[in-house]
Protein backbone atom coordinates (compact mmCIF):
# COMPACT_ATOMS: atom_id res chain seq x y z
CA UNK A 1 0.00 0.00 0.00
CA UNK A 2 1.46 3.32 -1.07
CA UNK A 3 0.04 6.82 -1.16
CA UNK A 4 1.26 10.40 -1.34
CA UNK A 5 -0.04 13.35 0.66
CA UNK A 6 0.12 16.66 -1.20
CA UNK A 7 -0.70 19.94 0.54
CA UNK A 8 -2.70 22.19 -1.79
CA UNK A 9 -3.01 25.03 0.71
CA UNK A 10 -3.28 25.51 4.48
CA UNK A 11 -6.76 23.96 4.61
CA UNK A 12 -6.79 21.49 1.71
CA UNK A 13 -4.90 18.26 1.04
CA UNK A 14 -5.07 15.71 -1.70
CA UNK A 15 -4.06 12.11 -1.18
CA UNK A 16 -2.88 10.25 -4.27
CA UNK A 17 -3.73 6.55 -4.02
CA UNK A 18 -2.48 4.84 -7.18
CA UNK A 19 -4.74 6.13 -10.01
CA UNK A 20 -7.32 7.80 -7.79
CA UNK A 21 -7.16 10.72 -5.39
CA UNK A 22 -9.21 11.82 -2.42
CA UNK A 23 -9.28 15.04 -0.44
CA UNK A 24 -9.22 16.46 3.07
CA UNK A 25 -10.82 19.85 3.64
CA UNK A 26 -10.64 21.68 6.97
CA UNK A 27 -12.68 24.54 8.37
CA UNK A 28 -12.60 26.24 11.73
CA UNK A 29 -14.83 23.64 13.41
CA UNK A 30 -14.41 20.33 11.59
CA UNK A 31 -12.82 18.53 8.68
CA UNK A 32 -14.27 16.57 5.79
CA UNK A 33 -12.68 13.67 3.97
CA UNK A 34 -14.01 13.48 0.42
CA UNK A 35 -13.82 9.79 -0.55
CA UNK A 36 -11.67 7.22 1.23
CA UNK A 37 -9.36 5.64 -1.30
CA UNK A 38 -8.76 2.53 -3.40
CA UNK A 39 -5.93 0.62 -1.75
CA UNK A 40 -5.52 2.53 1.49
CA UNK A 41 -7.60 1.18 4.35
CA UNK A 42 -6.51 3.79 6.90
CA UNK A 43 -7.80 7.03 5.38
CA UNK A 44 -9.14 8.15 8.75
CA UNK A 45 -5.69 7.89 10.35
CA UNK A 46 -4.20 9.73 7.38
CA UNK A 47 -6.72 12.55 7.84
CA UNK A 48 -6.30 12.68 11.61
CA UNK A 49 -2.57 12.97 11.10
CA UNK A 50 -3.17 16.20 9.19
CA UNK A 51 -5.69 17.91 11.48
CA UNK A 52 -6.81 17.98 15.10
CA UNK A 53 -10.40 18.69 14.04
CA UNK A 54 -13.09 15.98 14.08
CA UNK A 55 -13.20 14.27 10.67
CA UNK A 56 -16.36 13.30 8.79
CA UNK A 57 -16.59 11.38 5.50
CA UNK A 58 -18.40 12.21 2.27
CA UNK A 59 -18.40 9.88 -0.73
CA UNK A 60 -18.83 11.34 -4.21
CA UNK A 61 -20.23 7.93 -5.22
CA UNK A 62 -19.93 4.26 -4.28
CA UNK A 63 -17.50 2.81 -6.84
CA UNK A 64 -14.89 0.67 -5.05
CA UNK A 65 -11.98 3.03 -5.71
CA UNK A 66 -13.70 5.69 -3.58
CA UNK A 67 -14.80 3.73 -0.50
CA UNK A 68 -11.86 1.56 0.63
CA UNK A 69 -11.65 3.09 4.12
CA UNK A 70 -15.35 3.63 4.70
CA UNK A 71 -15.36 0.90 7.34
CA UNK A 72 -13.47 3.31 9.63
CA UNK A 73 -16.51 5.59 9.87
CA UNK A 74 -19.81 4.78 11.56
CA UNK A 75 -21.61 7.17 9.22
CA UNK A 76 -20.90 8.89 5.92
CA UNK A 77 -22.52 11.38 3.55
CA UNK A 78 -23.66 9.89 0.24
CA UNK A 79 -26.53 10.33 -2.18
CA UNK A 80 -29.33 7.84 -1.58
CA UNK A 81 -29.27 6.74 -5.23
CA UNK A 82 -25.97 5.00 -4.43
CA UNK A 83 -27.40 2.97 -1.55
CA UNK A 84 -28.36 -0.20 -3.43
CA UNK A 85 -24.92 -0.57 -5.01
CA UNK A 86 -23.14 0.33 -1.78
CA UNK A 87 -25.03 -2.00 0.54
CA UNK A 88 -26.19 -4.81 -1.77
CA UNK A 89 -23.40 -5.07 -4.35
CA UNK A 90 -20.38 -3.84 -2.40
CA UNK A 91 -21.79 -5.32 0.85
CA UNK A 92 -20.70 -2.33 2.89
CA UNK A 93 -22.17 -1.22 6.20
CA UNK A 94 -22.64 2.00 8.14
CA UNK A 95 -25.17 4.81 8.38
CA UNK A 96 -25.77 6.65 5.12
CA UNK A 97 -26.51 10.34 5.68
CA UNK A 98 -28.33 11.34 2.48
CA UNK A 99 -27.10 14.25 0.41
CA UNK A 100 -29.47 16.62 -1.39
CA UNK A 101 -28.82 18.84 -4.38
CA UNK A 102 -28.00 22.36 -3.19
CA UNK A 103 -27.41 21.27 0.41
CA UNK A 104 -24.75 23.23 2.31
CA UNK A 105 -22.28 21.48 4.60
CA UNK A 106 -20.39 24.07 6.63
CA UNK A 107 -17.05 23.07 8.14
CA UNK A 108 -16.86 26.40 10.00
CA UNK A 109 -16.25 29.42 7.76
CA UNK A 110 -16.02 26.98 4.85
CA UNK A 111 -19.41 26.29 3.24
CA UNK A 112 -19.58 23.42 0.76
CA UNK A 113 -22.50 23.08 -1.66
CA UNK A 114 -23.57 19.66 -2.94
CA UNK A 115 -24.11 19.49 -6.71
CA UNK A 116 -25.73 16.28 -7.95
CA UNK A 117 -24.07 15.03 -11.15
CA UNK A 118 -25.72 11.70 -12.07
CA UNK A 119 -24.87 9.68 -15.15
CA UNK A 120 -21.52 8.14 -14.32
CA UNK A 121 -23.42 6.60 -11.40
CA UNK A 122 -27.00 7.36 -10.34
CA UNK A 123 -25.94 9.32 -7.26
CA UNK A 124 -22.66 10.93 -8.24
CA UNK A 125 -22.14 14.31 -6.59
CA UNK A 126 -19.69 17.15 -6.84
CA UNK A 127 -18.71 19.43 -3.97
CA UNK A 128 -18.52 23.18 -4.59
CA UNK A 129 -16.00 24.77 -2.22
CA UNK A 130 -17.67 28.16 -2.30
CA UNK A 131 -15.02 30.37 -0.70
CA UNK A 132 -12.09 28.78 -2.52
CA UNK A 133 -13.98 28.75 -5.86
CA UNK A 134 -13.21 25.11 -6.54
CA UNK A 135 -15.45 22.27 -7.77
CA UNK A 136 -14.40 18.86 -6.45
CA UNK A 137 -15.95 16.83 -9.23
CA UNK A 138 -15.51 13.16 -8.39
CA UNK A 139 -15.40 11.12 -11.61
CA UNK A 140 -17.72 12.91 -14.09
CA UNK A 141 -15.31 15.77 -14.92
CA UNK A 142 -11.83 14.44 -15.69
CA UNK A 143 -9.50 13.68 -18.60
CA UNK A 144 -8.72 10.08 -17.62
CA UNK A 145 -11.02 7.05 -17.98
CA UNK A 146 -14.73 7.54 -17.34
CA UNK A 147 -16.65 4.31 -16.71
CA UNK A 148 -20.01 4.29 -18.50
CA UNK A 149 -20.77 0.56 -18.65
CA UNK A 150 -22.95 -1.56 -16.42
CA UNK A 151 -26.17 -0.91 -14.46
CA UNK A 152 -26.91 2.66 -13.47
CA UNK A 153 -24.64 4.32 -16.03
CA UNK A 154 -26.47 6.59 -18.45
CA UNK A 155 -24.84 8.77 -21.10
CA UNK A 156 -27.90 10.97 -21.64
CA UNK A 157 -28.16 11.69 -17.92
CA UNK A 158 -24.39 12.28 -17.82
CA UNK A 159 -24.61 14.89 -20.58
CA UNK A 160 -27.49 16.59 -18.79
CA UNK A 161 -25.26 16.85 -15.72
CA UNK A 162 -22.55 18.50 -17.80
CA UNK A 163 -25.07 21.07 -19.01
CA UNK A 164 -26.34 21.58 -15.48
CA UNK A 165 -22.91 22.97 -14.60
CA UNK A 166 -23.55 25.89 -16.95
CA UNK A 167 -25.47 27.42 -14.06
CA UNK A 168 -22.44 27.16 -11.76
CA UNK A 169 -19.71 28.58 -14.00
CA UNK A 170 -19.51 31.90 -12.19
CA UNK A 171 -19.00 30.15 -8.84
CA UNK A 172 -15.78 28.25 -9.50
CA UNK A 173 -12.52 28.75 -11.37
CA UNK A 174 -10.84 25.37 -10.97
CA UNK A 175 -11.86 21.70 -10.88
CA UNK A 176 -10.29 19.03 -8.68
CA UNK A 177 -11.09 15.65 -10.31
CA UNK A 178 -10.64 12.22 -8.74
CA UNK A 179 -8.63 10.90 -11.70
CA UNK A 180 -6.39 12.16 -14.47
CA UNK A 181 -4.74 15.58 -14.64
CA UNK A 182 -4.85 17.73 -11.52
CA UNK A 183 -6.27 20.34 -11.54
CA UNK A 184 -8.30 20.97 -14.69
CA UNK A 185 -10.06 24.05 -16.02
CA UNK A 186 -13.79 24.41 -16.46
CA UNK A 187 -13.40 24.42 -20.24
CA UNK A 188 -13.14 20.62 -19.88
CA UNK A 189 -16.89 20.53 -19.19
CA UNK A 190 -17.70 21.85 -22.67
CA UNK A 191 -15.13 19.55 -24.26
CA UNK A 192 -16.67 16.48 -22.61
CA UNK A 193 -20.15 17.54 -23.67
CA UNK A 194 -19.05 18.02 -27.26
CA UNK A 195 -17.28 14.68 -27.69
CA UNK A 196 -20.05 12.65 -26.05
CA UNK A 197 -22.62 13.81 -28.59
CA UNK A 198 -21.56 10.93 -30.87
CA UNK A 199 -18.93 8.49 -29.58
CA UNK A 200 -19.15 6.43 -32.78
CA UNK A 201 -16.84 8.91 -34.52
CA UNK A 202 -13.84 8.06 -32.31
CA UNK A 203 -11.40 5.13 -32.33
CA UNK A 204 -12.15 2.29 -29.95
CA UNK A 205 -10.71 -1.02 -28.87
CA UNK A 206 -11.61 -3.93 -26.63
CA UNK A 207 -10.58 -3.72 -22.99
CA UNK A 208 -11.08 -6.23 -20.21
CA UNK A 209 -12.52 -4.56 -17.14
CA UNK A 210 -14.10 -6.24 -14.11
CA UNK A 211 -14.20 -9.62 -15.87
CA UNK A 212 -15.97 -8.33 -18.95
CA UNK A 213 -14.97 -6.93 -22.32
CA UNK A 214 -15.95 -3.32 -22.91
CA UNK A 215 -15.23 -0.73 -25.58
CA UNK A 216 -12.60 1.86 -24.72
CA UNK A 217 -13.42 4.96 -26.77
CA UNK A 218 -10.63 7.53 -27.03
CA UNK A 219 -12.13 10.95 -27.67
CA UNK A 220 -8.86 12.80 -27.24
CA UNK A 221 -10.42 14.56 -24.25
CA UNK A 222 -11.06 11.52 -22.07
CA UNK A 223 -11.46 7.80 -22.59
CA UNK A 224 -14.96 6.41 -22.12
CA UNK A 225 -15.49 2.77 -21.23
CA UNK A 226 -18.86 1.67 -22.59
CA UNK A 227 -20.71 -1.61 -23.03
CA UNK A 228 -20.15 -3.45 -26.30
Amino acid sequence: MSYEIIKINETTYRIEDNNVRFFLLTGTKRALLIDSGLTVTNAREIAEGLTDLPVSLLNTHSDPDHIASNHQFESFYMHEAESFFYFNIMHKTGELIPLKDGEIIDLGDRPLEIVTLPGHTPGSVGVLDINQRVLISGDPIQDGMIFMFGPGRDMTVYRNSLRKLDGYRTFFDTIYPSHGTFPVGKELIDQLYEVTEDLSTFPRWDMEMHDQIVDCVDTGVAKFLISK
